[in-house]
Order: C-alpha cells, then sequence, then structure tokens
C-alpha cells in the first residue's frame, strides 16, 4: 500500500529514487575486487577477487530488479523521466568513445612515427601480425550481422511481436557468443603477447577491452531477452531494450575501426 500511496503522491512527472544500498554493496564489491586482483598478482590468491566479484554480481541482480520493478510496475518511468535516461545513455556511451579514442591514439602515435627502438618500422622488428583477411574478418562479418538481428528485433518489437523479437535476440546473443570465441582462440594462437613492445600492448589491450564491452552487451542483451519473455516490453515503453541496442552498435562501429586500424592498416 506504501508504494501505491508514493506513486499517487508522485511530484510531477519526476521519479525521486528511495534510499537504496545498492551503491554501497557495489562500491565495497568494487573495492574487493581491486584489492583481489593486487592479492593474486602478489600473492597468488584469488579468494579477494572471487568475493569481489560475487558481491558484484549480487549488487547487480537487486539493483536491476529495483529499476525493473520501479519502471514497468510501478510507473515511476514517465516520459521526462525516459528523456533524462536517454540522455544518460547518450552521455554514457559518449565517455566511452572517449575511453577508446584514448587506445587509438596510442596505436597511432607509435605506429605512425616508429621510433628507432621499435626498429623505425612497424609493425615492430620481430612482430608477425595476424592475417587481417581470416578470423578478424569473419568476426567483423560476426558482429555485423548481429548489429542486423537487434535492429531485427527492435522493429519486431515496435510491431508488438513478441515471438520474432525473442528469436532475434537469441540470434544476437549467440553471434556475440561466436564473437567471443572466435576472439579467445584468436588470442590463443597468436604469435605475440601483451608484452612484446607497444605493438602487443596496444593490440591487447585495444581488442581485449572490446572484447570486455561485447561480453557486457551480451549480458545486456540476454537480460532484456529475459524482459521480453515476461512481457515487460510494449511498443510505446521499452528504453531498457533501446539502451542496450544502442551499447550494442556502438561496440560493432568500435569493431570496424579496430578492424581497419590494428588488423588491416597496423599489420
Amino acid at each position: 500500500m506504501k508504494k501505491y500511496h508514493q506513486l499517487l503522491l508522485q511530484p510531477g512527472p519526476f521519479h525521486l529514487v528511495e534510499p537504496s544500498p545498492w551503491p554501497l554493496t557495489g562500491a565495497i564489491g568494487a573495492l574487493t575486487t581491486a584489492v583481489g586482483l593486487a592479492m593474486w598478482f602478489h600473492k597468488n590468491t584469488m579468494l579477494g577477487l572471487y568475493l569481489g566479484m560475487i558481491l558484484i554480481i549480487i549488487t547487480m541482480i537487486q539493483w536491476w530488479r529495483d529499476v525493473v520493478r520501479e519502471g514497468t510496475f510501478l510507473g515511476f518511468h514517465t516520459k521526462r523521466v525516459v528523456k533524462g535516461l536517454r540522455y544518460g545513455m547518450m552521455l554514457f556511451i559518449l565517455s566511452e568513445v572517449l575511453f577508446f579514442f584514448a587506445f587509438f591514439w596510442a596505436f597511432f602515435h607509435s605506429s605512425l612515427a616508429p621510433t628507432p627502438e621499435l626498429g623505425c618500422c612497424w609493425p615492430p622488428i620481430g612482430i608477425e601480425p595476424l592475417n587481417p583477411f581470416s578470423v578478424p574478418l569473419l568476426n567483423t562479418a560476426v558482429l555485423l550481422a548481429s548489429g542486423v538481428t537487434v535492429t531485427w528485433a527492435h522493429h519486431a518489437l515496435m510491431q508488438g511481436d513478441r515471438q520474432e523479437t525473442m528469436q532475434a535476440l537469441v540470434l544476437t546473443v549467440l553471434l556475440g557468443a561466436y564473437f567471443t570465441a572466435l576472439q579467445a582462440m584468436e588470442y590463443k594462437e597468436a604469435s605475440f603477447t601483451i608484452a612484446d613492445s607497444v605493438y602487443g600492448s596496444t593490440f591487447f589491450v585495444s581488442t581485449g577491452f572490446h572484447g570486455l564491452h561485447v561480453l557486457i552487451g551480451s549480458s545486456f542483451l540476454m537480460i532484456c531477452l529475459l524482459r521480453v519473455a515476461q512481457r515487460h516490453f510494449n511498443p510505446s515503453h521499452h528504453f531498457g531494450f533501446e539502451a542496450a541496442a544502442w551499447y550494442w552498435h556502438f561496440v560493432d562501429v568500435v569493431w570496424i575501426g579496430l578492424f581497419l586500424c590494428l588488423y588491416w592498416w597496423g599489420s
């Protein structure tokens, strides 16, 4: 009954969020994970890392549950609130663009003017780059196909076709998992490591963080798949899915840049 009274007394179109423990538990989980990583590096024990990751996962599940309840069942996500969420997602993706811009900057800083330590050539002497027209090209096709399927899912959702939306989302998640498996195989078969000069550092940091974003985007889409199955979305109220689709398209665009710069031009 308290929740319904809050809904009736909601001050205009804005949502005043109730006090929540999840920012605190998330911060503690992040700190525990960071300390656990340091312990893993120096003490060769992963207990702290496991505890931190478990706390982060629990926080994510509980926080998402609260947001879904507020937006789907309590009606707190009004048009004004959704507009703010859209701006927030746009700014988040902009911050991610700048994040990857730093990696591209590091790559071109070294590749356009190789120093004598690199042999005054790019790739550096002793580095055998990957063939861009083998697994990297296949990965490009896989991600582009996943961009098509997530767009298909969005159009099906706009038309109210829940079954088709779920089919397209399942295909998108499977393509994301296939991309991750291909990249893991590529890492295993690469002739150089992250410790092999600036080439290995920029290559593995850039593609590795992109792979992490693929995993995050796949999780985002799996949550949307579960919400579609539970009828949380309708043609006029589905910003959660839109945010996931924006993020996935961003991941696609970054990969095209990585393929053209690191794999093709950089080799």
